[in-house]
């Protein structure tokens, strides 16, 4: 189909390079150096190198800058004060036991927190929910904030993304969000953040980690992920909106990207409503050629998620990022594909995960018959991501999703580059699923 011309060719050579690496690690010499030399790489190291070596090495080749750079970035409108530390010790120095696992669309006690908790463990699942007493938030809040090995970090999609933009010296980054004395402290100084975003208090997000393998009573982690919690009221309200706004206009952004979306669901139907025909009022007003992309996270509210895409949000944003709870969450809020499915099991399958991308852009990205300007969807998964366009509005697609899967895996661990004697290449036999069928999109692992 047209929506996918273009990329063919990219996305198979990438999952080839992996599975052929994996598969087969003895190829004969002269065919890894045909293989090397048809990627534009440096001519082979001596001896055999390893898979992980020659796809780091091949990521290096991929990778280029594009044509167009942006110099003047907008960012809004989620941010907080992210406490980072293990899960399970703070459950313990909570005085809490391990039970049954249990999922809650909000949690209103610390026995929801930990059945909350056990029960995404047990997945390897990362999920956000919303607290929803002030008071036994704030106390869990200042045991967690004292626990050893507690670390503070910016939070919020908007401020990490903002965060991370700041790193390249040749960008002007906007901020706008609720952004208190701890934040301001944390935030680069590359990021303008406008008064009228500042407030007394910070908003704090409490991050319960765990690594794979990792064990809470009857319960053992098969991946390493987070659960996330908080009692966010500026947030939850997107209360930042309106200055996020006003203050396009005079910055004059080159890319607006925007998250905070999922901070609706812990208040009514009507407010939701409100706000999201704000959003796509405010969204309508940027000019035309200003990239928009919206970035989601963890929802629990199906009809939320339902308005995110059927209220006239989607097509008003150019692009669209998400991991695979939110996509799963997606397909099934608007009976798309493989809606019956409970969970991912493990690594998400990638036909699946293609499925319900082909028919985010089919059913709601642009169109000869439909006027929406959503022309873009970047899947991450901690295991890979998968980047989907429709055919001729983007450039660069393989190296912007192999710098994604790149910086990810940098991130994760830890480091400044990918070491590839601490890598393990993995790759999934993928099922003839529909959008497999006419494979038009890329892919990294």
């Amino acid at each position: 189909m047209a929506l996918w011309r273009g990329s063919a060719c990219a996305g198979v050579l990438a999952l080839a390079l992996g599975c052929v690496l994996l598969l087969e690690p003895e190829l004969p010499g002269s065919a890894l150096r045909s293989l090397w030399t048809s990627l534009r790489l440096e001519p082979a190291p001596p001896g055999p190198p390893s898979p992980e070596s020659r796809l780091a090495a091949a990521w290096d080749a991929l990778i280029v800058q594009p044509a167009r750079r942006w110099r003047r970035v907008a960012v809004g409108v989620n941010a907080c004060v992210d406490v980072v530390l293990s899960g399970v010790k703070l459950l313990q120095a909570l005085g809490l036991r391990p039970g049954k696992g249990k999922d809650h669309a909000v949690l209103h006690s610390r026995k929801d927190l930990e059945e909350a908790f056990a029960h995404f463990m047990a997945q390897g699942a990362a999920a956000e929910r919303f607290f929803s007493d002030q008071g036994a938030f704030h106390t869990v809040a200042q045991v967690a904030s004292e626990s050893p090995g507690a670390q503070h970090y910016v939070g919020g999609n908007a401020a990490l993304i903002g965060q991370k933009f700041a790193a390249n010296t040749d960008l002007q980054v906007l901020l706008c969000g609720p952004v208190g004395p701890k934040l301001h402290e944390l935030l680069d100084d590359n990021v303008f953040v406008p008064p009228e975003s500042l407030q007394e208090v910070d908003e704090f997000h409490l991050i319960l980690e765990y690594q794979a393998g990792e064990e809470w009573g009857p319960f053992k982690a098969p991946h390493a992920s987070r659960f996330i919690f908080s009692h966010d009221l500026s947030n939850g309200a997107m209360n930042a909106l309106e200055v996020f706004v006003s203050s396009l206009e005079e910055f004059r952004p080159d890319l607006v990207v925007l998250s905070g979306l999922h901070m609706l669901a812990g208040h009514g139907e009507e407010l939701q409503r409100k706000r999201l025909l704000e959003v796509v009022n405010a969204l309508s007003d940027i000019p035309a050629g200003v990239p928009v992309h919206l970035e989601l996270a963890s929802m629990t509210d199906s009809e939320l998620m339902s308005s995110v895409v059927h209220q006239q949000v989607f097509p008003a944003v150019t692009s669209l990022g998400l991991n695979e709870q939110e996509l799963l969450f997606l397909s099934q809020a608007a009976s798309g594909p493989h809606a019956d499915l409970s969970s991912w099991e493990g690594v998400p399958n990638v036909g699946m995960v293609s499925d319900i991308l082909f028919w985010i852009l089919k059913e709601h990205g642009r169109s000869e018959s439909r006027a929406s300007d959503l022309t873009r969807v970047h899947f991450h998964t901690l295991a890979y991501h998968i980047l989907a366009t429709v055919d001729g509005h983007w450039a660069n697609q393989l190296a912007a999703v192999a710098a994604g899967a790149r910086v990810a895996g940098t991130q994760a661990c830890a480091t400044e580059a990918i070491d590839a004697s601490r890598e393990k290449l993995r790759s999934q036999t993928i099922p003839a699923c529909s959008a497999i069928r006419n494979p038009k999109s890329e892919f990294f692992t």
